[in-house]
């Protein structure tokens, strides 16, 4: 990423922006430039939206090799996704549509998923 391309970014008022960079040049970023992709898209996405499709797109892509940022995307998310708009497509794109089967074991596993599941259905006991 080029330091033009961090001014722009800079400019991001919501999250489009770092968002739409990181679907355009996904082939083009290295480890560094999605860091400061996220910390740019952390720092304006106040509702959670775009944190939530870029955990989701980078899973999509290659959920191993960029498991390191989906955590860091989907924690936030977590974090700023206080109405819970985003949190239930998490659960089933990450997850899979068998989530709510594998709650124990994924609870115990994952603390992104322990955070969405108590955030979405808090009486439940797991």
């Amino acid at each position: 990423m080029t330091e033009e391309d961090l001014k722009k970014l800079r400019h991001d008022v919501d999250g489009l922006l770092s968002y739409e960079y990181l679907a355009n040049h996904i082939g083009e970023c290295g480890p560094e430039d999605i860091d400061a992709i996220i910390e740019n898209m952390a720092r304006v996405d106040l509702s959670g939206q775009f944190l939530a499709s870029a955990a989701r797109y980078l899973h999509a892509m290659d959920p191993e090799g960029y498991a390191p940022a989906v955590r860091a995307l989907v924690s936030q998310a977590i974090d700023k996704d206080r109405e819970h708009r985003y949190l239930p497509d998490l659960l089933q794109s990450l997850y899979g549509e068998d989530y709510a089967k594998r709650v124990e074991e994924l609870c115990a596993s994952d603390d992104n998923f322990r955070r969405i599941y108590k955030r979405l259905f808090p009486t439940t006991i797991i």
